[in-house]
This record gives structure tokens, C-alpha cells and sequence, in this order.
């Protein structure tokens, strides 16, 4: 799922943004699920709101171990560095296990998940959701301000910590080159050359890859953020002609060819390109009409988090200079790296795209798109 790169560190300038992201396993070493205390025996887990509530990071480390597990959900490990990063989070606190549920499963069905185990110890601690899907299940999520809350931006984070911005990447369109020679412009996609071969990243109104992939058709065919219609009426266009093809994405689709022309995300195609480069398959990328778009995904913790100070734990690894250098080698560009500029590697100023401005939806632009969305999508493509 990952794409193109370029030579300098992002520094995006954006309005409000936007969409993330197997095997359910049963959370082991877990205290009582539903509110651990600190090591002082004082705290409610599930009720704190920052590292103040643990007396410090030393009490939201013992809470957290003291818990045992984490379950996180909608998190591939080729996505954006995830991989790497639960790694990371894994090596420095090794006393909490780490239960990986459902990598591919969409930002819509996160929340399903955590609906569906609610009062369990089966229900995800964490989420990483797109705006459209963030914005509308607020009521899921509880307020934490990260220790670096003050330094992310006004328009990047709810003012009580419900959610806040934690990376981005930029909006592009990766094919199988080797397959159907260079492509130039989403126009050429009705060529029967294409049936069923061209997709979204996921469902627009549920998954936030395809709510900005929408977003992308939308603005190359003369839609904006008030007017939604001509991205439709595109998509109506490739349905009509055979070519799109509604199935889920993923690399094994990709591999077999099934899907031979994708939007989605820069650091997604990032990593076909280099899987797809060792069987000599070439996939490449291109920017329609030069639209910089994108979108920050949104980290928000579940009020009925079965290991409340793990997942505040988590929260507070992600915003560390080490988890935000690593969602920048991994070819996104996370919310805090102009705080962290000086301390990535090389290979995060590399790796992250570089625009100078990003071209994304504001809150009220963003919910209306998945109104509509939900309103037209099915009934114009099915």
C-alpha cells in the first residue's frame, strides 16, 4: 500500500486533513480490563487525560506494564513504517504485549470493532482513523493531551484530545508499468485496456486512502471541496466502461495483477514499488493535473479501552521523535516534523515527500464529502 518520494523534508502547510488503516488475539498478561491505577494505586487509567494524572511518564510506564497488552487494529506493517514502529514500541516496553487485530481493516471498521467488543478485553485499545470517519465517531473516543500537544498545530487536533493529527502523505495514482506503458492522465483510465483493473484504496465514505482518492478524481475533474459531483460522475465513467473495480486493495490483488492502477497514497506505493521491483515488475507513479492533496489521519484513544494506560502509553510513543522519525522514513510526513526536523536521520528528510503547500478539506468540507458519498457512492458504481 505505500508511493513517490522526494529529496527534502516536508513542511506542510494545511488546513484541517484527513483516513488509516490481523488475526484477533485475546489480550495475555492483562490486569482488569476497563482502568488500571499507577503504581501509586491513585489513578484511574481510563479518566486521565494527560501524563499530569500519572505523576509522569515513570507512572504511566508502570500503569501500562502493569496492564500487560495493547491491541491495536487497521495497522499494516507496510504502512507508513508501522512495521518498524510497533517493533520499536515492543523493544523499549517489552513487558506489554502487543495484540495486532484486523491490519487491513478499514477506518469505518475500527470503530465496528471496538462497537462490537465493547466491555471486552477483545476491544481495540488505539485507533488511527481518517478525518471523515474521526470526525462523526468522536462519541468512541476519549480526551488525552500527549505531552507534545501543545506544539501540534490549532487545525491539526480537537481542543480536548479526543483525536489529533499524527501523519500524512500525498494523494497520487501507481500502475503496473511493465503492464500498460506510462500513463499521463486519469482520463486515459476508460481505455478497455484497463477492465476491471483500476481501484480506490477501499470504500470513499469508510476508508480514508479512498475518501482522498475520491477527493484527488474529484479536483483533476473540476470538482472542489463544495462541489463533489464531477468525482462521481468520473468514477461513473470508469464503471460504465468496465474498468474500475470496486474489490478491496491489497498487495497480494496488486501482485496478481487485479489490480493494475490504484489511488492511494505516496508511502503505500512506496512499497509496491520496491516489492513489485524484485519480480521485475515496474510500478510507477504520477501527480493528476500537478494536485498536491492530502490528508492527516487522526490518533484517538477508545473510551472503553480494555488497557486505558497502554493505549495512553501508545499515544505518547507516537508523538516521540523516534515513532515520528520513523513514519518519515517510511515516506510519510508526521504532524510534528518541524519540531523533530533536526533529529531525523537521513533517510526520513529523504524519504517523506516535500510540497510547500497541501490542498485538504476543512472539518465541515470533509463531512460533507462523506455525505455525499454515502448518500450517491453505491447506488452510482454498484
Amino acid at each position: 500500500m505505500r508511493g513517490f518520494r522526494s529529496a527534502a523534508l516536508l513542511s506542510v502547510v494545511a488546513a484541517l486533513a484527513l483516513t488509516a488503516c490481523g488475526g484477533d488475539a485475546t489480550p495475555s498478561n492483562s490486569s482488569s480490563a476497563g482502568g488500571d491505577t499507577s503504581a501509586a494505586g491513585t489513578v484511574d487509567a481510563k479518566t486521565a487525560t494527560s501524563l499530569a494524572d500519572f505523576g509522569g511518564m515513570e507512572g504511566l510506564e508502570a500503569a501500562a506494564k502493569a496492564e500487560g497488552a495493547l491491541n491495536t487494529i487497521a495497522l499494516p506493517h507496510d504502512w507508513a513504517n508501522y512495521g518498524l514502529i510497533i517493533d520499536a514500541f515492543k523493544k523499549k516496553y517489552p513487558e506489554i504485549t502487543v495484540n495486532e487485530q484486523s491490519p487491513d481493516a478499514s477506518s469505518k471498521e475500527e470503530i465496528a470493532a471496538a462497537e462490537a467488543n465493547k466491555g471486552t478485553d477483545k476491544a481495540p485499545d488505539v485507533f488511527d482513523v481518517g478525518t471523515n470517519v474521526a470526525l462523526e465517531s468522536t462519541s468512541y473516543f476519549a480526551p488525552y493531551k500527549v505531552e507534545k500537544f501543545d506544539d501540534i498545530p490549532e487545525d491539526q487536533k480537537e481542543a480536548t484530545g479526543l483525536w489529533v493529527s499524527d501523519y500524512t502523505g500525498v494523494m497520487v495514482v501507481g500502475y503496473n508499468k511493465t503492464k500498460y506503458g506510462e500513463i499521463k492522465s486519469i482520463d486515459e483510465l476508460t481505455d478497455p485496456k484497463f477492465a476491471g483493473s483500476v481501484a480506490v484504496n477501499g470504500k470513499p465514505a469508510e476508508a480514508g486512502a479512498a475518501f482522498n482518492g475520491f477527493l484527488l478524481a474529484n479536483a483533476a475533474s473540476g470538482g472542489d471541496f463544495s462541489n463533489f459531483q464531477p468525482g462521481l460522475d468520473y468514477f461513473k465513467k470508469l464503471n460504465d466502461a468496465g474498468t474500475l473495480n470496486v474489490t478491496d486493495v491489497t498487495n497480494g490483488t496488486i501482485d496478481a495483477g487485479e489490480h493494475g492502477v490504484v489511488f492511494d497514497w505516496s508511502y503505500n506505493h512506496a512499497s509496491h514499488t520496491a516489492r513489485l521491483g524484485e519480480q521485475g515488475v515496474e510500478w510507477a507513479t504520477f501527480v493528476p493535473n500537478d494536485i498536491t492533496l492530502g490528508s492527516y489521519y487522526k490518533q484517538a484513544i477508545n473510551v472503553d479501552a480494555p488497557h486505558p494506560a497502554a493505549a495512553r502509553l501508545w499515544q505518547e510513543f507516537l508523538y516521540s521523535p523516534e515513532a515520528q522519525n520513523l513514519w518519515a522514513e517510511g515516506g510519510a510526513v508526521p504532524v510534528l516534523n518541524v519540531l523533530y526536523a533536526d533529529e531525523f536521520s537521513d533517510a526520513a528528510k529523504a524519504n517523506a515527500p516535500t510540497v510547500e503547500s497541501l490542498l485538504s478539506p476543512t472539518a465541515e468540507e470533509a463531512d460533507a464529502a462523506t455525505k455525499f458519498l454515502q448518500e450517491n457512492w453505491d447506488k452510482t458504481v454498484s
